[in-house]
């Protein structure tokens, strides 16, 4: 496989290769699986300015995405964006597409002006947070803030 990863916005043309991974995703978190459900999710977030996805492509096909909300610092009165759901498919891990799509994500979110990005992942998810730790995210009981963007 070449090393060579391209990271884009999705728009909504790449829904139908981005629900299978987003139903993935789902099912790691121990929901049935259902591509239609999580195409129509992703197209009415997506539609309606919700989220932004980014996408990770290797020899023209889609292996990853991230998904981010947008949400508002008052203190700092300042949007901020969540990074919610980020997933890369079995065959292209240990490749550096997971590190590839969370610095796409921080580049996105210094692009957009942000105060800042963060992230929650389950506790006993070691891979990402190891992931995580190794790019920069600060963790705290139950959340990573990166303050770099």
């Amino acid at each position: 496989m070449p090393t060579d990863t391209l990271l884009r916005r999705a728009t909504l043309d790449d829904l139908d290769a981005v629900a299978p991974l987003f139903d993935a995703y789902r099912q790691f978190y121990s929901q049935p699986s259902d591509v239609q459900r999580a195409r129509d999710y992703l197209h009415e977030r997506m539609t309606l300015g919700e989220s932004v996805v980014l996408l990770a492509q290797r020899d023209g096909e889609v292996v990853g995405f991230t998904q981010l909300y947008p949400i508002f610092s008052s203190v700092r009165t300042a949007r901020t964006w969540l990074l919610n759901d980020l997933f890369v498919a079995e065959g292209a891990r240990r490749f550096g597409v997971a590190r590839a799509l969370l610095d796409a994500a921080a580049a996105f979110a210094r692009e957009q002006g942000a105060a800042g990005l963060m992230l929650e992942t389950m506790t006993d998810n070691a891979p990402a947070r190891a992931l995580y730790r190794a790019a920069g995210w600060h963790e705290d009981a139950t959340q990573w803030y990166s303050l770099n963007v």
